[in-house]
């Protein structure tokens, strides 16, 4: 498998994961999917940005933790291009302190969750959420984190 990954860390936090622990858990999800060829940008941004995007996408109050850009290209042109992952570094640390999870545990969630996203999986039906779910958990759990949906207990 072939994999560009562009990892662009824009937040202002310097507490992110490790750039190549980041593509490895992107191209965990790649490969799962026999995906061959795969081009795609992660933009990790501050609650401003993120409160902008998600008003501007989603018609959303407030930042998120993670938005998924697909590549909207016509199919004759034949590109690996998959889109952009949009992550909010500020959330996703505040969220893994509330769920009581590990830093790297809910950064790897994020993305795995993004790149699905790109992919074309979607969790606004009940019963496409529990293929997405399941999915995740089943990467998840490859790549040696917990079940993301599973209630942690607290972090010594």
């Amino acid at each position: 498998m072939s994999a560009a990954i562009d990892i662009e860390n824009v937040s202002g936090n310097a507490h992110i994961p490790d750039p190549a622990a980041m593509c490895q858990w992107i191209e965990a999800v790649l490969a799962h999917q026999d995906m061959e060829e795969a081009e795609l940008a992660v933009r990790i941004v501050d609650t401003n940005e993120m409160t902008a995007l998600n008003s501007s996408y989603r018609n959303k109050t407030g930042p998120t933790n993670v938005l998924s850009f697909p590549a909207e290209l016509p199919e004759e042109l034949n590109l690996p291009l998959l889109g952009d992952i949009v992550i909010c570094a500020a959330v996703v640390e505040e969220e893994a302190r509330e769920q009581h999870k590990s830093s790297a545990a809910h950064w790897a969630h994020m993305l795995v969750h993004g790149t699905l996203h790109l992919l074309g999986y979607d969790h606004i039906v009940d019963a496409e959420a529990d293929e997405m779910e399941a999915l995740e958990t089943l990467i998840l759990t490859q790549l040696g984190f917990p079940p993301p949906y599973e209630e942690q207990s607290p972090l010594a």
